[in-house]
C-alpha cells in the first residue's frame, strides 16, 4: 500500500492533552497548516536574525569576536610552523654536525692511510717549500733529534699548552676524563698546540663549540667548550695560532673552562708528558 503525498498534505493530526480536571478536549490539525506554520516561523526567525546583525551593534560584536579568533589561530598556526621549521634544522644540524664528527675521528684514527698517498698529503699542513725544513724551527728540531737519537719511525712531537690557564682535573681515562682541564675565564684565547689541520670546527651538544686538529704522525688534538671558533674546517693553522676562545659552551659542563686532549692512533694520551717544558 503506497501513501501519497497528496493523503499526507490533507491528513489530518488529533491532539488530545491529558488533563487530570476538566473536560477531555480533542484538537484537530491539518497537516498542510502545520507545515505551513512551521515554514512561517522559520522565515520569521531568519528574517528577525537578519535584521539583527544588519541593524544592531550585535554584528560587530559577533563578527569581532569570529576576526579574533580566526587571528589567534591564525598566529598560533604561524607559531607552530616556525617551531617546526626550526627544529626540523636543528634536527638536521645535529645530524649533520654528528657525522662531520664521526667523519673527522676516522681520518684522525685512521692508521690504514699510506702517508705517500695523495689523500694523506692533502690533510698534512704545507711547509714553505722555499726555506730549509720549512722554516719550522720545531720541525728542524724534530729532525735532528729523529736523525741522531730516534728510530726513523718514531719521531717525536712536540706540543705546547692551549692556554695560559693552571691545569685543574688531571687526565683520567679509568674514569672517562681523555685530556686536562685549564681554568680559564670565558673569552680567554685558545692556541694550536701544534701545526695541523682542522678536521672539525662545530657546535656540539655535550662538548659545546669543540675543535679537532690532525697533526703529523697520527696525531690530534681536542679543544672543548669554546665560547666561539675563530677557524674553519679544513684550515691550515701553525703552532700557537689562535683558533677559538675559552667558555664555557656545551652540557657536559659546570663552569668556564677548556677541556684538553692529544690522541694518537686512536688512544688517548697524557697531556703533560708531552708538553714543552
Amino acid at each position: 500500500m503506497k501513501i501519497k503525498l497528496n493523503h499526507i498534505k490533507n491528513g489530518i493530526i488529533y491532539v488530545t492533552p491529558n488533563f487530570s480536571e476538566g473536560e477531555t478536549v480533542r484538537y484537530k490539525i491539518k497537516v498542510s497548516s502545520l507545515l505551513l506554520y512551521g515554514l512561517l516561523y522559520s522565515f520569521l526567525i531568519i528574517m528577525a536574525t537578519i535584521v539583527i546583525l544588519t541593524f544592531t551593534p550585535l554584528k560587530r560584536m559577533i563578527y569581532h569576536y569570529e576576526v579574533k579568533e580566526l587571528k589567534e589561530q591564525a598566529a598560533k598556526t604561524v607559531e607552530l610552523e616556525k617551531k617546526i621549521i626550526f627544529l626540523t634544522k636543528e634536527l638536521e644540524s645535529i645530524s649533520s654536525t654528528n657525522k662531520k664528527l664521526e667523519y673527522a675521528f676516522i681520518l684522525a684514527t685512521s692508521d690504514s692511510i699510506d702517508s705517500t698517498s695523495n689523500i694523506y698529503d692533502s690533510l698534512r699542513y704545507e711547509k714553505h717549500k722555499n726555506l730549509p725544513y720549512g722554516g719550522n724551527l720545531l720541525y728542524i728540531f724534530n729532525e735532528f733529534w729523529n736523525k741522531f737519537f730516534q728510530n726513523d719511525n718514531q719521531l717525536v712531537a712536540f706540543f705546547i699548552k692551549p692556554s695560559k690557564g693552571l691545569i685543574i682535573n688531571e687526565f683520567n681515562p679509568d674514569e672517562g676524563h681523555f685530556g686536562v682541564d685549564f681554568a680559564v675565564s670565558t673569552g680567554t684565547s685558545v692556541f694550536a698546540s701544534q701545526g695541523g689541520l682542522i678536521l672539525f670546527a662545530d657546535f656540539t651538544i655535550d662538548d659545546g663549540y669543540k675543535i679537532i686538529i690532525q697533526h703529523d704522525n697520527e696525531y690530534i688534538t681536542v679543544y672543548k667548550h669554546c665560547s666561539s671558533i675563530l677557524k674553519k674546517e679544513r684550515d691550515t693553522v701553525f703552532q700557537g695560532d689562535l683558533i677559538a676562545l675559552s667558555g664555557n659552551s656545551g652540557s657536559n659542563t659546570t663552569g668556564p673552562h677548556l677541556h684538553f686532549e692529544i690522541w694518537k692512533n686512536g688512544k688517548p694520551i697524557n697531556p703533560r708528558e708531552i708538553f714543552i717544558k
